[in-house]
């Protein structure tokens, strides 16, 4: 098994390219944390409202360009070589993490989420090439292990830059601090990208279509000939969907209903994210070097289950407020929402990987 997975940290053909993506949801998810701890903890002057819609609309102009930029994204991708394209967005983050700098240290919401919009359509750009190159890159057998490889390292990132973000806008420069990192982070992605090896266009005929609502149309025209890549392309879209949902309300959810301080948010994310981690790479392990299907509904039934445990678990607004994460551990019943949150990620990873796999494997 480790021969397909973890080998291939040790490969020039994936560990380039797994390294940037890594570090670009990693930067992604420090200024968006950053963002969210501004509005929730640190600028005055917002009601407990305000705190809410900023929060849910940082998370839906994120996503946006995804909806917007796909479909177009991925005929981008398939008409030029993937190893330039990818540099090429690599130096636009390092000017998109400049201008984040300026609108962290101006502490102008219109243009904090005005960057967290660019930085979503520089993520958009960068999905396809994400997913096309692995086929490329890596072998039949080899392509289960390393989507898991790279869900696990995607999640990871989450995690850790969600925690780094809120780690450093605890201090009394966080701002700062918050600005430089983004920055050092974004050069250092360019800096991985560089020795991706080439990847050749596949089909350098494409005439490119920016038109988002023609192109997503003809996408989906086209996947209904294509019945198996077609339903795991809804099967990975409801997994962003319900995920996106889920991430948007944790902070809120954790001061509310957890009762938790700025120290539980990472805390909540972290279980989930090291679930999906741990998750994604057992499916190498169940697979045995196959797209293995049947761990998709295993996936659905997981998150369904702990899901609603979820909320029986803590259905009515926490009594007490301001646990730190040692205080909120030992209240009774946390460790329960513990276990949900860790095996609703686990289910996620069963879920969504295999459907990568097969979207790979079959798509023309």
């Amino acid at each position: 098994m480790s021969q397909s997975q973890f080998s291939l940290l040790r490969r020039r053909r994936f560990l380039p390219f797994f390294v940037t993506q890594a570090l670009g949801a990693f930067n992604d998810n420090v200024f968006k944390n950053a963002l969210i701890i501004l509005v929730t903890f640190h600028i005055a002057g917002l009601s407990s409202t305000e705190r809410d819609l900023y929060s849910n609309l940082a998370a839906g102009l994120f996503v946006l360009p995804f909806f917007l930029l796909s479909a177009s994204a991925g005929q981008w991708a398939e008409k030029y070589e993937k190893s330039r394209s990818i540099r090429l967005i690599k130096l636009a983050e390092i000017v998109l993490m400049l201008l984040a700098a300026v609108a962290l240290w101006s502490q102008s919401l219109p243009l904090l989420l005005g960057t967290l919009f660019l930085t979503g359509a520089q993520s958009a750009l960068f999905g396809p090439l994400k997913y096309s190159i692995l086929p490329q890159a890596l072998r039949p057998a080899e392509l289960v292990g390393g989507n898991a490889l790279v869900e696990s390292g995607t999640f990871l990132a989450i995690l850790l830059g969600t925690f780094f973000g809120g780690w450093l806008m605890g201090f009394s420069a966080g701002t700062l601090w918050v600005s430089v990192a983004l920055v050092a982070i974004a050069f250092a992605g360019w800096i991985a990208s560089r020795a991706i090896p080439a990847a050749p266009a596949t089909a350098p005929e494409l005439k490119l279509n920016w038109n988002p609502i023609s192109e997503t149309w003809r996408n989906v025209m086209f996947l209904r000939g294509h019945r198996a890549v077609l339903n795991s392309v809804l099967g990975v879209s409801w997994f962003w969907f319900f995920g996106s949902v889920f991430l948007a309300q944790l902070p809120n959810y954790t001061r509310l209903y957890l009762g938790g301080d700025q120290s539980v948010a990472p805390l909540v994310l972290m279980l989930f994210a090291l679930g999906i981690g741990v998750g994604s790479l057992l499916c190498e392990v169940f697979s045995r070097r196959t797209v293995e299907i049947g761990l998709v509904p295993l996936g659905a039934l997981g998150m369904t289950l702990f899901g609603v445990d979820l909320y029986f678990a803590r259905p009515e607004m926490a009594a007490v407020t301001g646990l730190d994460w040692r205080a909120f551990l030992a209240a009774p019943g946390n460790l329960r929402i513990c276990f949900d949150l860790l095996l609703i990620g686990v289910s996620g990873g069963f879920f969504t990987v295999p459907l990568y796999a097969l979207i790979q494997q079959r798509s023309p």
